[in-house]
């Protein structure tokens, strides 16, 4: 798999956890935007195609949740990969129910994020 060329959409509302996820990321071979609330990232989605979403679950206008139909119905193609500091096996199964493709618990080993993102791109290219 290779990342060059694949855009991501990184949403959280913590800034450091954006820059944090954009600079391993970009250095995996992506390119990144990034989203700190739900609005912006729906209005990202829709001018914009991405191979991937990053979705954190707790958003300060909105349940990170809540945007994966939403995400699925605009582009469907997106890998929606959602990830929390609250991990309970509700918003998992709500995830999973909602269209996530993959559930990740901060903190978040890089190396984990980077291996699903691989799986999920070649899962899909097939």
């Amino acid at each position: 798999m290779t990342a060059k060329g694949k855009s991501v959409l990184i949403v959280d509302d913590d800034r450091s956890i954006l820059r944090t996820f954009t600079r391993i990321l970009q250095r995996a071979g992506f390119n990144t935007e990034t989203a700190e609330n739900g609005k912006e990232a729906l209005v990202k989605i829709q001018t914009k195609n991405y191979d991937i979403a990053l979705i954190d679950v707790i958003l300060g206008d909105s349940n990170g949740l809540d945007l994966l139909p939403r995400i699925q119905e605009t582009s469907p193609k997106t890998i929606k990969i959602v990830i929390t500091g609250a991990d309970t096996s509700e918003k998992k199964d709500e995830a999973c129910r909602n269209g996530a493709d993959a559930f990740l618990t901060k903190p978040v080993d890089p190396v984990v994020l980077l291996g699903i993102f691989e799986e999920r791109l070649e899962c899909c290219q097939s």
